[in-house]
């Protein structure tokens, strides 16, 4: 059994070395543009976790959901309770199956992105969450370029989250981080239906 200790102290201390010389030359402290994507579950989850966590560490935080909005969300119930920390807007009227009117999406849409700069260009905000902004870009009820620009445009140490399914490319390409979240299993393909906590 030592052995087997000591090769594994061995093979750690060496991977330290690496990861400390990898945190020593990221030396860089700015704000940071975060893109989930993908068809997997999780986005959303990630992005208000970052959000809590960003309230955690003393920062404002301001959240903008696209499409969602027609039905009232466990993350918007809880981060409503800290009004001073966290300015929620959901601003869609639901899912786009459901609205079938693209010309009142794209309407809902552009007021959304208003209201998302009003928060990217406030210093105050020390993170914005976009959620679903991937789908108003998908389905193109807002200019890609235009809201890049906004993004890059945003106070230098802003960390700003864009989530939902469909980044496109050029989003992608202007992003720090970028994840995509890909499906093993999911509970609605074996009939479970979405469930409050886990879903909404």
């Amino acid at each position: 059994m030592s052995d087997i200790n000591e090769r594994h102290r061995e093979r750690m201390e060496r991977k330290k070395a690496i990861i400390d010389a990898k945190i020593a030359a990221a030396d860089k402290d700015i704000g940071v543009l975060i893109v989930n994507t993908g068809n997997g579950k999780g986005k959303s989850s990630s992005g208000f976790g970052m959000a809590m966590r960003a309230m955690g560490h003393g920062m404002k935080v301001g959240v903008v959901q696209f499409i969602k909005g027609a039905m009232s969300t466990g993350e918007e119930i809880f981060l409503r309770r800290f009004p001073e920390e966290c300015h929620f807007h959901a601003m869609g009227e639901g899912y786009t199956w459901e609205t079938q009117n693209r010309e009142r999406d794209v309407e809902k849409a552009v007021a959304a992105w208003e209201q998302a700069r009003v928060f990217l260009r406030d210093p105050s905000y020390g993170m914005v969450i976009l959620d679903e902004l991937n789908i108003a870009l998908k389905y193109k009820y807002l200019d890609v370029h235009t809201v890049i620009a906004d993004l890059l445009d945003r106070p230098p140490m802003q960390h700003a989250v864009v989530t939902g399914r469909a980044a496109p490319p050029e989003l992608i390409e202007a992003a720090d981080t970028v994840t995509e979240m890909n499906v093993v299993k999911h509970a609605f393909k074996a009939g479970i239906a979405a469930q409050p906590g886990t879903e909404w």
